[in-house]
């Protein structure tokens, strides 16, 4: 390819964009071309479990088979996310024929648009192209977002000296918390770490723009993918992370929210420990406490609360794997916050009614927070449960009870913007 490329932002809501492909390169580019609002359209047989939680939230279209040209009919853009040369050449024409600008992941040369490295800071996106060299590209854009934060306050810690390499170094692993939702939850220090990072082992619930900022030849693994059941599925991850390390690489283990809130970060640390592995821990910024300030909740307010319970609800609470003692939760007068207990929440209610937490306790569900799907559902203790099904809640949400709902009320307190629901599924009205 001749000449220079010609720099532009593309202002995609609404317009349709075709991504080819449905593995490690998809997941990390089809989180941007969402919140740039693009009408998506998935080609590929099979998805990664982060593209499937996006196609069962109905945030894109997905063709389960092979591409098709006229799949290109009525698209602006489309991304091509294949390693196949043949079949992702196939995808060039068509989308010459059509005069419609193509990325390919497989060969830049090849494509007739190029993806920058991209850093964004508040209203504020930087997009780096680097001459067709993906590493100049991601130096000169973590030098402009240094930059950035400092000028914010923020000095970052120096990156590792130039020329460092995964062959020269010893590998590490490094637990990171990825908050619970928006991108710029993340601690510097964390987002540091997966700047330099050769190997990013990531949860399905981590935001998807963190992963569009990664590096070209960063190996991405999709937890979420891990075969067998959730036990053998674990050993699998702790196998990754320590193989990794041993040959040399720097691993980030990124788990959405914090990697000690049933995250199961400690099993992970004790198996790096156990092979002799340096663990660095990042905490993030939990769901737990996350989710109800951007609904305008505090999980503590002077006269209301003074504390506050995190309770997993992915057992049942009549089940004999419980270790919670509802019963004992019942009698508190302070906040519980239950993660994970959505599919259980008609028996969790009922089991904390039957041990005398009054039905009219005040309720909320917050879906996805801190994102711009995040919905708020207000309820009581007794009808919670009814209310998310015919609102159609569904997971991730984060389930708060206690007198907290309503203690700033009215006060226009919500951290983020989301879609409010009423007791009964109404909407809010919002000025």
């Amino acid at each position: 390819m001749s000449g220079n490329p010609y720099p532009l932002g593309l202002r995609l809501a609404g317009r349709r964009v075709v991504v080819v492909g449905g593995g490690a390169v998809a997941t990390r580019r089809v989180p941007a071309l969402l919140d740039a609002g693009a009408d998506v359209l998935l080609v590929a047989p099979e998805l990664t479990p982060a593209l499937r939680a996006h196609v069962d939230a109905g945030r894109l279209h997905w063709a389960p088979r092979r591409f098709a040209p006229d799949d290109l009919d009525g698209a602006w853009l489309v991304q091509v996310a294949i390693d196949d040369p043949l079949a992702a050449a196939s995808v060039s024409a068509a989308a010459a024929e059509r005069r419609i600008f193509c990325v390919r992941a497989d060969d830049r040369a090849a494509a007739t648009a190029w993806t920058p490295a991209v850093t964004r800071h508040g209203p504020v996106t930087v997009a780096v192209l680097g001459g067709g060299d993906p590493r100049r590209a991601m130096a000169v854009r973590d030098a402009v977002r240094a930059l950035l934060e400092v000028r914010e306050g923020t000095l970052p810690t120096p990156a590792a000296p130039e020329g460092t390499t995964s062959g020269t170094r010893p590998g590490r692993v490094a637990l990171v918390g990825a908050g619970p939702g928006d991108p710029e939850l993340i601690t510097v220090r964390g987002w540091r770490l997966l700047t330099e990072a050769d190997v990013v082992v990531a949860d399905r619930l981590v935001p998807g723009l963190l992963l569009d900022e990664l590096r070209a030849d960063v190996e991405l693994v999709d937890a979420s993918k891990i075969p067998y059941g959730p036990s053998r599925a674990q050993e699998e991850i702790n196998r990754i992370l320590v193989d990794r390390a041993l040959a040399g690489r720097s691993v980030v283990r990124l788990k959405g929210g914090d990697p000690y809130v049933f995250g199961r970060g400690g099993e992970e640390l004790l198996a790096c420990a156990a092979a002799g592995v340096p663990v660095t821990v990042v905490p993030g910024v939990t769901s737990s406490i996350a989710a109800p300030a951007a609904a305008g909740i505090p999980v503590t307010h002077r006269g209301v609360a003074h504390e506050f319970t995190v309770v997993s609800g992915h057992v049942a609470p009549d089940s004999p794997a419980s270790l919670v003692r509802w019963d004992a939760l019942a009698g508190l007068r302070g906040t519980l916050v239950v993660l994970m207990g959505l599919k259980n929440l008609a028996a969790i209610t009922a089991a904390l009614i039957a041990h005398g937490r009054p039905a009219q306790t005040p309720a909320a569900v917050v879906q996805e927070a801190t994102t711009g799907a995040q919905r708020v559902l207000r309820s009581t203790l007794g009808a919670v449960a009814a209310e998310v099904v015919a609102a159609g809640l569904r997971p991730p949400a984060v389930v708060v009870l206690g007198d907290v709902v309503d203690a700033l009320a009215g006060a226009g307190a919500a951290g983020l913007p989301g879609s409010p629901l009423a007791p009964g599924g109404q909407a809010d009205p919002v000025e």
